[in-house]
Parts: structure tokens; sequence; C-alpha cells
């Protein structure tokens, strides 16, 4: 069993600048990939950012250039650095964690932190 935890969230004006992290109770490095999700209001939840095992990353377009996943196995600890926030960022951020049981299948998820982006 994982326990995925969140920080980092927060408001912050047009172009700044936010560092999300999300803290694992058990190592990371088992995992087949850790994601990065948001959900804003009255959307559907999308995958912004992940990166695998073997640190191959993704990063979503609408992302892209602007948002960085990394990860640290030492400290079982993903980061989402963003920059360059758009108000369109605005939603609730999560960490999740896919661990291969269901290929595919994110099945830890953290319990979500918020970020605002005013204009």
């Amino acid at each position: 069993q994982v326990q995925l935890v969140e920080s980092g969230g927060g408001l912050v004006h047009f172009g700044g600048s936010l560092r999300l992290s999300c803290a694992a109770s058990g190592s990371i490095f088992s995992m087949n990939a850790m994601g990065w999700f948001r959900q804003a209001p009255g959307k559907q939840r999308e995958l912004v950012a992940a990166i695998t095992s073997d640190d191959i990353t993704f990063h979503a377009d609408t992302v892209k250039g602007r948002f960085t996943i990394s990860r640290d196995n030492a400290k079982n600890t993903v980061y989402l650095q963003m920059n360059n926030l758009k108000p369109e960022d605005t939603a609730v951020y999560y960490c999740a964690a896919e661990s291969g049981r269901i290929k595919g299948e994110y099945d830890y998820w953290g319990q979500g932190t918020q970020v605002t982006v005013s204009s």
C-alpha cells in the first residue's frame, strides 16, 4: 500500500511559478509510473505529466515547455515544476501512482492540492 500526499499548491498570479511535491509513504522506485493529474470545476480529470521508472517523461501539450515532472527516488518524492502559469491552469492537482497490477491504470491517488492562478 502506498500513500501519496501532495503539497505546494496555492494562489499565484498570471506568469508565476509553483512547485508541487508528492511524498510517498512507500517506495516509488517500484512503481511503473508516477503522474500528475488535474481537474478543473466542471471538467474531466486530465493527465498533465507522467514519469516512468525508466525516467521517461510525458507532458500534455497544454503544459509542454512550462511544466516539468521529476522524481527523487531517495526521497520517494515526485515534483511538478510549473512555470509561466495561466488562469486556465487553475485546478485541483492530484498525484497518482501506477503500480502495474493493472497495466496503465493509476491505482494510488493523493488527496489533491488546489492551484489557483489569478489574472
